[in-house]
């Protein structure tokens, strides 16, 4: 997913996302949507085929 499209879903969830990077901005997206906050952690045996940020994050 593009940056600018991350900062927008941020946005619409009342994110302010000035000085966040683009990991620390989808884990912020996960845990406002009631997610656990686990983009980029290293895990590659995720379970969630429903994410929407799935393929970004097991690249």
């Amino acid at each position: 997913m593009k940056l600018e499209d991350i900062k927008k879903r941020a946005k619409d969830l009342g994110i302010r996302c000035t000085s966040l990077s683009k990991i620390d901005l989808i884990r912020t997206i996960q845990i406002y949507e009631g997610n656990y906050p686990c983009f980029a952690t290293g895990n590659k045996t995720c379970e969630r085929k429903d994410c929407c940020w799935r393929d970004d994050c097991l690249t």
